[in-house]
Formats: C-alpha cells, structure tokens, sequence
C-alpha cells in the first residue's frame, strides 16, 4: 500500500513547489513607453511657389535644346544618305570615308544639347542643394532635354551600326 500512496504524494510536493505566496511582481500589461507609434508624422507635400527668374533660365536653356535639336536633325538629314550609300562598301572606300565623316560630324552636332542639359541639371542640382521644392516646370524640362539627348545617342549609334 505505500507504493500506491507515493506518487500521488510526490506529485503533491511536486506542485506544492510551484505555489508562491503573492509578491509585488510588476504587470504584464503594455507599459506606456510601449504605446507610443514610431510611424513618420504625414508632413504636407511642399508646393513649389511660381519664380520668374527661374522660368526665364528654364526658357532660354529649352530654346537653346530645341536648337540644338533642329541642328542634329539637319545634320542627321545630310548624313542618313550618305550611309546608305556606304553600307556594305569595303571600309576605306570613298563613300565609306564620306559616311565616317557625316557620323563625325552627327557626333559633333550631338555635343550641342549637352550644354542646355548641363544648364538644366544645374539648376535642378541647385533647388535640391538648397531644399526647395521640386519644380515642375523644370523637371518637365529636364525629361525633355535628357529624352532629345538620348535619342540623338541612339540615332548615332543606329547609323554606326547600319554601316558595318
């Protein structure tokens, strides 16, 4: 009979083990340092306000990209047949000579638009720089000028590559 009686006695001990008196333990609700959102405050979008001096800078660099532009274009219309001509020529040939210098010179009148680009970039560089607002006017401009320039890269390449 005292095998039967010790394991419900061991057992007894056993959990009497885990009893504690109550203490002053602290809670398991969230505390008030837990309760505190870290999510980023919505700030208002900054609204770029209308400059007439830089709308002036937009205007004169876009007119000079859009010269630039008519300039490639020409020189594009005077290069295009004299590829033609030279595709499948023997390289050094006359008219393969004369396509390597309309090419020459379709890269020449390329570089025109990198400096109304540069004047664009700058300028889009500086209002970073200072913290301004983006300006749509000039971003605008800026896509513009970036997509003529490489598209004339394009182009170049294009020609180069019918005249192998």
């Amino acid at each position: 009979m005292k095998a039967a009686l010790l394991p419900p006695i061991l057992f007894a001990a056993l959990l009497s083990a885990c009893a504690a008196t109550r203490g002053d333990y602290p809670s398991l609700l969230p505390r008030p340092i837990e309760q505190i959102s870290l999510t980023e405050p919505m700030r208002p979008v900054p609204v770029a306000t209308p400059d007439a001096a830089l709308d002036g800078k937009i205007a004169a660099a876009t007119g000079a990209a859009a010269a630039a532009t008519r300039s490639f274009e020409a020189a594009v219309a005077r290069a295009r047949p004299l590829v033609r001509a030279a595709a499948g020529k023997a390289e050094g040939s006359e008219t393969w000579l004369n396509a390597q210098v309309a090419l020459a010179e379709l890269d020449v009148a390329r570089t025109a638009i990198d400096t109304p680009l540069a004047d664009l970039e700058r300028l889009a560089i500086d209002r970073a720089a200072g913290g301004a607002p983006p300006y749509p006017a000039l971003d605008a401009a800026l896509a513009r000028a970036t997509e003529a320039a490489n598209a004339q890269r394009t182009t170049i390449a294009t020609l180069g590559t019918s005249l192998r």
